[in-house]
């Protein structure tokens, strides 16, 4: 239960529409949820304003459905499970409630379970890929902010072998409030972001290249070292965490 979700939940006990007892009940399951093989973090969300999301790789098909029907028992509106193959996908799917919204993106291997938020960050937040085979860990990062109620702005194939691919968005670049930048080989495009915009930019090196490389790793040196100030840089390959940061800088003043 994240802020927003406690807020609906006490206007709604002023308004008559929950009782008492019943809300007391929803507020009591603090501070987790005890399933044997995992324990559910249920005031996550009220405490960070993000509530828990399931990392799906190295989890049985089982264990990933009983955590998503427990945090959607315990009010959770949506529920974002990572690195999910398509097979787990399909099973999870069919034991979502038919009333509950379910949508799985192949490409970025994650589940919504629930609805996807209307926008309210204080932007846009521009994802961009220095190539195509950057795109899955880019769509990881932008399908993340979006179920963390982001607007996203998909820049892709604009690395610096074309640079004037990029200067064809330079709109999009200045207007973000927020930049993710993926690229591979030796990743170059969030220096060559960071340059042109007036936001933080966060950049993920990916697993693509040649063998000197060595999946990921030139990347994330370079960004590492990159001369543009205000870049941060996550793991390789870990569009998730890039989203999720991007949507907490895009927060950062929003209405509670």
């Amino acid at each position: 239960m994240d802020q927003r979700e406690t807020t609906r939940l006490l206007r709604q006990v002023a308004a008559g529409e929950i009782g008492v007892d019943h809300a007391v009940q929803l507020l009591r399951q603090a501070p987790f949820a005890d399933l044997g093989f995992a324990k559910l973090d249920l005031h996550r969300g009220l405490r960070q304003g993000i509530s828990e999301v399931v990392y799906g790789a190295g989890k049985t098909s089982e264990q990933i459905q009983k955590i998503t029907a427990a945090l959607l028992d315990a009010g959770q509106r949506t529920v974002l499970v990572t690195r999910l193959d398509a097979a787990a996908a399909g099973e999870l799917r069919t034991t979502v409630e038919p009333e509950v919204s379910f949508e799985y993106f192949s490409d970025a291997h994650i589940a919504v379970v629930g609805l996807i938020p209307e926008p309210d960050g204080i932007g846009r937040v521009v994802v961009a890929t220095g190539g195509t085979s950057d795109q899955p860990i880019a769509e990881e990062a932008a399908i993340t902010a979006q179920a963390l109620g982001n607007e996203v702005v998909r820049v892709y194939d604009v690395g610096v072998a074309g640079l004037h691919r990029l200067l064809a968005h330079t709109d999009d670049i200045m207007g973000a409030s927020v930049i993710i930048a993926l690229a591979g080989m030796e990743g170059a495009l969030a220096s060559v972001i960071a340059g042109l915009a007036d936001c933080p930019v966060i950049a993920v090196p990916t697993s693509v290249g040649y063998g000197a490389a060595y999946e990921g790793l030139a990347a994330l040196l370079s960004m590492l070292n990159s001369c543009a100030s205000g870049v941060s840089v996550v793991n390789i390959d870990n569009g998730y965490g890039a989203g999720y940061l991007a949507s907490m800088i895009n927060h950062v003043g929003a209405a509670k």
